[in-house]
């Protein structure tokens, strides 16, 4: 799993499909879908890539794409969002929503 950086973040959603966890380390629901998040990044490993952007390094970045709360999660593809998914859910409904984005983007 990536962790983006303001710099690296215009180039990684160009690359697609792509989903980025938008989180910040005092962020407790953050911290709670985190392990989900890694586990799921396993389980769509060829399908879908994941990332992470802390959005204490590029608050800028978090509001040009609309992030008014966290943890949110947006698909990108070929630099446009695709969908996203806010606040935490039980890893069940997390997997079901992703595998909903997708098809998307197929």
């Amino acid at each position: 799993m990536q962790e983006l950086s303001p710099q690296s973040f215009p180039a990684a959603i160009t690359k697609g499909p792509i989903i980025i966890d938008f989180w910040a380390a005092w962020c407790g629901p953050c911290r709670a879908l985190a392990p989900t998040f890694e586990k799921l990044s396993h389980e769509f490993s060829g399908k879908l890539a994941f990332a992470k952007f802390n959005i204490e390094e590029g608050r800028d970045l978090a509001v040009e794409n609309g992030v008014l709360g966290i943890p949110c999660l947006i698909l990108f593809k070929d630099g446009k969002e695709v969908d996203r998914i806010v606040g935490q859910l039980p890893e069940p409904a997390m997997r079901q929503k992703i595998e909903t984005a997708l098809k998307k983007v197929r």
